[in-house]
């Protein structure tokens, strides 16, 4: 195993374990909570050997990418940039809806979602801009100003048909500024600038009725109309039991974790996959709870802590900020992702349609996810190599350095 991750999977072997145990999950729950889709496709093993082929393609680009220099990502990442700008802007009128939303684009009969290349891309450029800052009283304020340009740019795209991958970005790169010591009153003033927007969004909603709206705004009523559904359930204790077609996914979801007790009923058992209507998707944690239990959940939350854990070693051993940042902001991305959506299945906060990163079906959002972990091991591996080159030369090239006379100087 020592000798494979030296000669083939470079950079942090703890962070390929996690990667390869996710990837294992991933295929053994989507088995199980994929039975409706295999239903309704007469083939029980189409959806899974679709999602495991997506897992296959998308470990074979997170290889390709951590042979990449990170210098090289860097440029990439504003291609990427304009380029989902474009796509965000295409999607909102041309478009394929799911689930009321209109977020993908069908490129060779595959679904992508734009959002998703926009998200990796505005980390990275964010990641960038923040380490071009080296003298705070000149620099700071006009690359503070170009990252907001570009989420102002990139975020209300997608916050027509998705606020919660919208806040999420924003989150993102907002802790990024933090960790990159922009200084906290501009940092302060962008979140209380946000809370009010949104405040004022929301009252907006309320008092205007939805036909007096523009369509574009329909999807701000749906994200209301959840919010008050969960303050009802919370309030309300008939609603806690009683089931509806708008809650239907939430309280299969409870009962499914309810059902998993503390070692589960067995990957393969699951009942409550059949009711769930996106077992396989936004509520895959909760088919996972249900088949291996309390522990099954606990050990899958810790693979995504280790991932957060090893990033933020990693982070402080970087020689430069560059590829510091990049790597906070990527595990950040995954993480906060990962906790939203086991929230969502475990009723802490109401539906958000984000996915389990690597678990859950959705071929984009699997690649780009394996894309970031692709960033980061090239990363690692080229920290590993950097402290590699330095003792070799300090002890096999010694003599051959010119030998410096303090007298002469």
């Amino acid at each position: 195993m020592k000798n494979l991750f030296q000669r083939y999977l470079k950079g942090d072997p703890i962070l390929w374990i996690v990667f390869i145990m996710l990837c294992v999950v991933s295929a053994i729950e989507m088995y199980s909570a994929s039975s409706t889709l295999a239903y309704k496709a007469s083939n029980h093993t189409a959806p899974m050997l679709r999602h495991v082929g997506f897992l296959a393609g998308g470990a074979l680009i997170a290889f390709g990418v951590h042979l990449i220099s990170y210098r090289y990502i860097r440029l990439m990442a504003y291609a990427g940039l304009i380029l989902s700008f474009f796509m965000l802007i295409y999607v909102l009128f041309k478009g394929q809806s799911e689930n009321d939303a209109t977020r993908w684009l069908v490129i060779f009969g595959v679904q992508f979602q734009p959002s998703e290349l926009a998200k990796l891309s505005v980390v990275i450029v964010a990641a960038d801009l923040i380490s071009r800052i080296k003298n705070t009283k000149t620099d700071e304020w006009i690359y503070f100003r170009n990252i907001l340009i570009m989420l102002a740019m990139i975020c209300p795209l997608i916050l027509f048909e998705n606020f919660s991958t919208a806040f999420i970005l924003f989150v993102v790169v907002f802790i990024m500024m933090f960790i990159g010591r922009i200084s906290l009153k501009k940092l302060f003033l962008l979140a209380g600038s946000l809370v009010f927007v949104l405040m004022l969004g929301f009252a907006v909603v309320k008092v205007v009725p939805k036909e007096s709206m523009p369509k574009a705004f329909d999807r701000a009523y749906t994200w209301v109309a959840r919010i008050d559904r969960f303050k009802t359930e919370k309030n309300d204790e008939k609603a806690k039991y009683e089931i509806t077609d708008e809650n239907r996914q939430v309280q299969h979801g409870r009962i499914a974790i309810a059902r998993g007790g503390i070692l589960g009923v067995m990957p393969g058992n699951s009942v409550e996959r059949d009711f769930l209507p996106q077992a396989y998707s936004d509520f895959i944690y909760a088919i996972i709870v249900e088949e291996m239990g309390m522990i099954g959940g606990i050990f899958v939350i810790g693979l995504y802590l280790i991932l957060l854990f090893r990033a933020g070693r990693i982070a402080t051993k970087c020689s430069s900020v560059f590829p510091a940042i990049v790597v906070i902001g990527l595990s950040l991305m995954i993480v906060i992702q990962t906790f939203i959506n086991m929230s969502v299945a475990t009723s802490l906060i109401p539906v958000t349609g984000q996915p389990l990163p690597l678990i859950s079906r959705g071929g984009t959002s699997i690649l780009i996810t394996c894309i970031y972990f692709g960033i980061i091991f090239g990363i690692t591996r080229q920290m590993k190599e950097e402290q590699e080159y330095v003792p070799e030369l300090s002890e096999d090239k010694e003599d051959d350095l010119p030998v410096v006379e303090f007298e002469n100087l």
